[in-house]
């Protein structure tokens, strides 16, 4: 292991994944023929390739001075290149320079200095050159090079902000040409999760819940749609680049930063990032009492709507509105850190201990401050959630949580995610035009939420338009791709309508995310297909992971009436008759089984009996191809009349 100080060099060929896609094989020719143009230049400039990184290089230098040269006579080379190419062959590349202390190892080099580098190399213009200020203080006399400085960034995984540079030699064009202006409600923004530089690791709580609340307070930007944490959050700690990041979800900007909490005080850092160019729209660092910290939330919207307004600027769009001030929720900051942490155990869910922990946090936060509105929200949304998975009960789990939800509301009227549960918690009760007023009050004051349009595309199912549930749906997957209840809904969604091959391949896709509900629904798929060989799989794979839940029983009866073993459903009908008797709701469950067995009138029996208890599974009875036949049952018919009849407004109820 050797340490010395060295100049490093990133480069970068932009858009190679992309063109990869398109063409793959002209892709791969056009990052050989960038690696032959490249390295007689490293030579010349005394520069060592140390490895290629995909289509890129990294190159040590002993040298500053060197490495500035170097990297200005391969953008010059490379613009030379380009002005006889043709538009789809050019080649545009970005490089990024720092000096620092590196350890070599095994043939490779490691340290701050190749990270800072890294981190740099992005913040080039595509056919530009970025580098620190150590190495800007090493050349700025020495080179007949211009430097243009463009202030100080936070970069990933680096404590401090850095001082950046930029060449401005020019030989090349800084931006590829301009694609079309994004137009207002279409510019999609990413808040990626916030690093955690505190001594101490327990306060991880903090820079995640400081991510969920700059999320909730951007989302308000009506120029914007802002993807939901649960998105953003697999990004965590990630390796990926900011262009990476932003393709995989859609992007046009991102928003990363860090923080540091000690004692009374915290230091946020932060910059928006373009993500097609990699450019640094704005950037700051706030060193403030923890009692500031709501004053820096607004200041950060503030400038993400100004940066924004900027980057709709040439577009025949009106100007971004300003960003609402918004009057802190709570004075009492004990309660508002026990509110940060009890929103960051319950978006874990890792255990149902953690999610008792997040509900007694809340609660607490609520008894310190009982007007701290949010917090309700959270302890209702925990009581609901607790219910579901049967650790509670429910009906008293959701009377508490109307309360909690009531209250928070007559505090303030303005929070959409207490109308969006009030919107979940209608439905269950088959309230639909309630269902409506709800979720269409949470999208107005917050249209980067999700679960609005899935309550809206239940209604749409329910209500004998699936396909509109699938558009409903198409846009929640938009607000938050990795929602599990959004992608069960929508694969299930697909097959319904008729889109079996798209919905086959969604299940594919989504497999691994969501395993227990998409076996679920291959299940249903491969028994309505008559392929007793892939049900099994599929009921296997749901036994693995939940043996007791309703839908696993459901499915496994089935498939044992297809395979000539009625006893099993029997046996299964009986299990759940004694659970019914303890009072879950498991009245469709056992009416299913009753229809594969044959038993048509104990079936509608059953779905009569959900029907009064507001469990009736009208997805399923509507559309599943399982139900057919009895469809045509006009006692069937009777009974989704009847629970359509239960609305007081255009709309429909799913469950």
């Amino acid at each position: 292991m050797t340490r010395r100080l060295a100049a490093i060099m990133f480069t970068d060929l932009v858009g190679f994944t992309k063109m990869g896609q398109r063409d793959e094989e002209a892709a791969l020719r056009l990052r050989r023929e960038h690696q032959s143009l490249l390295r007689p230049i490293f030579a010349t400039f005394g520069g060592h390739e140390v490895k290629t990184l995909g289509d890129g290089f990294l190159v040590e230098f002993h040298s500053a001075v060197e490495s500035v040269r170097c990297a200005v006579e391969i953008q010059r080379t490379v613009a030379r290149r380009n002005s006889s190419a043709d538009p789809g062959e050019q080649i545009l590349l970005r490089i990024g320079l720092h000096v620092g202390d590196v350890v070599e190892e095994d043939g490779d080099i490691l340290g701050d200095a190749v990270n800072v580098a890294s981190r740099i190399e992005p913040l080039a213009d595509p056919g530009g050159v970025c580098l620190s200020e150590t190495v800007y203080q090493q050349v700025r006399n020495k080179l007949p090079v211009l430097f243009e400085r463009i202030g100080p960034r936070s970069l990933k995984n680096v404590q401090e902000p850095v001082e950046i540079y930029r060449v401005t030699d020019g030989a090349a064009p800084r931006r590829p040409p301009d694609s079309p202006a994004e137009k207002p409600h279409n510019l999609r923004l990413a808040i990626l999760p916030l690093a955690n530089l505190s001594a101490e690791p327990e306060d991880e709580f903090f820079a995640d819940g400081l991510t969920d609340e700059l999320i909730s307070r951007t989302a308000q930007l009506p120029q914007l749609r802002v993807i939901a944490r649960t998105s953003v959050q697999r990004y965590k700690s990630t390796s990926k680049s900011i262009r990476e990041v932003g393709e995989e979800l859609d992007v046009g900007v991102a928003l990363e930063g860090s923080v540091r909490k000690s004692g009374n005080r915290v230091r946020i850092s932060v910059q928006l990032v373009d993500v097609r160019s990699q450019a640094p729209m704005w950037s700051v660092r706030y060193d403030r009492p923890f009692d500031d910290i709501f004053a820096v939330q607004d200041d950060i919207a503030g400038h993400v709507a100004s940066s924004v307004a900027e980057r709709l600027a040439g577009s025949t769009a009106a100007p971004a509105a300003p960003v609402p001030l918004v009057a802190p929720d709570t004075a009492d900051m004990e309660a508002y850190k026990l509110f940060l942490h009890a929103k960051q155990l319950f978006w874990e869910k890792g255990s149902i201990e953690t999610t008792r922990t997040a509900l007694a946090m809340f609660e607490n936060a609520v008894a310190r401050d009982p007007r701290f509105a949010r917090a309700r929200v959270g302890l209702a949304e925990t009581l609901l959630y607790l219910a579901t998975e049967g650790v509670t009960n429910y009906r008293e789990a959701e009377e508490r949580a109307r309360r909690e939800l009531g209250i928070a509301l007559e505090i303030n009227d303005g929070i959409a995610e207490a109308h969006s549960v009030l919107a979940a918690l209608y439905l269950s009760s088959d309230r639909f035009a309630d269902v409506e007023r709800e979720a269409g009050r949470a999208m107005q004051l917050n249209p980067s939420l999700a679960d609005p349009y899935r309550w809206l595309a239940q209604l749409a199912a329910g209500n004998g338009d699936i396909n509109e549930a699938v558009r409903l749906l198409d846009a929640a997957r938009g607000l938050n791709p990795e929602d599990v209840n959004v992608l069960s809904f929508y694969g299930r969604a697909l097959f319904y309508s008729g889109r079996e091959e798209e919905a086959l391949a969604f299940w594919d896709a989504t497999k691994d995310r969501i395993r227990f509900r998409t076996n679920a629904h291959l299940s249903e798929y491969y028994l309505s297909k008559g392929d007793l060989v892939r049900a099994e799989q599929s009921v296997r794979e749901m036994e693995s992971i939940r043996p007791t839940s309703g839908w696993t029983m459901v499915y496994r009866g089935m498939l044992a009436v297809r395979q000539h073993d009625p006893a099993t459903a029997r046996r299964l009908i009986g299990q759940l008759e004694a659970r019914e008797k303890k009072g879950e709701m498991v009245v469709f469950f056992i009416g299913f089984l009753d229809y594969a067995l044959g038993d048509t009138d104990a079936f509608l029996a059953r779905m009569d009996q959900a029907l009064g208890a507001g469990s009736l599974p009208l997805l399923e009875l509507s559309y599943s191809p399982t139900f057919a036949e009895a469809r045509k049952d006009p006692r069937l018919q009777d009974i989704l009349r009847r629970q359509r009849e239960l609305k007081d407004a255009p709309g429909g109820s799913a469950r």
